[in-house]
């Protein structure tokens, strides 16, 4: 069964790292794997996927880090309903995540801007 969110999160990741699907392309080839452009198109599409060790390359490509997480597989207990339930985030949230990351100078300010120091 597909997970659609691979689709989803590769292509953000790429756009979010100034690759073209040509340096991803090429950047496979490096690490020993084929994937032509079209192919990458297709992963971005939903089309198709990587196998797990072109996913598992990918993610280190582009700096993905918490791999069950980004793609949707990571489950929250919770405690109202006493049943699991996976947190979904926006393409919008997690692009707001990584700037608070990249900017550990404007953390401070932007915690006390939503009263959460």
């Amino acid at each position: 069964m597909q997970n659609p969110n691979i689709s989803r999160v590769l292509k953000y990741y790429r756009k979010l790292n100034h690759y073209s699907v040509k340096d991803v392309s090429d950047q496979l080839s490096n690490g020993g794997y084929t994937a032509a452009e079209k192919t990458i198109y297709g992963w971005e599409s939903g089309q198709a996927q990587p196998t797990a060790d072109m996913l598992m390359y990918l993610c280190k490509l582009y700096g993905i880090s918490d791999i069950l997480g980004e793609f949707g597989y990571r489950e929250k207990w919770d405690v109202d309903s006493n049943s699991t339930i996976t947190i979904e985030v926006t393409s919008k949230e997690e692009t707001l995540i990584h700037q608070f990351r990249s900017h550990p100078d404007m953390q401070p300010a932007v915690l006390r801007l939503l009263d959460m120091e």
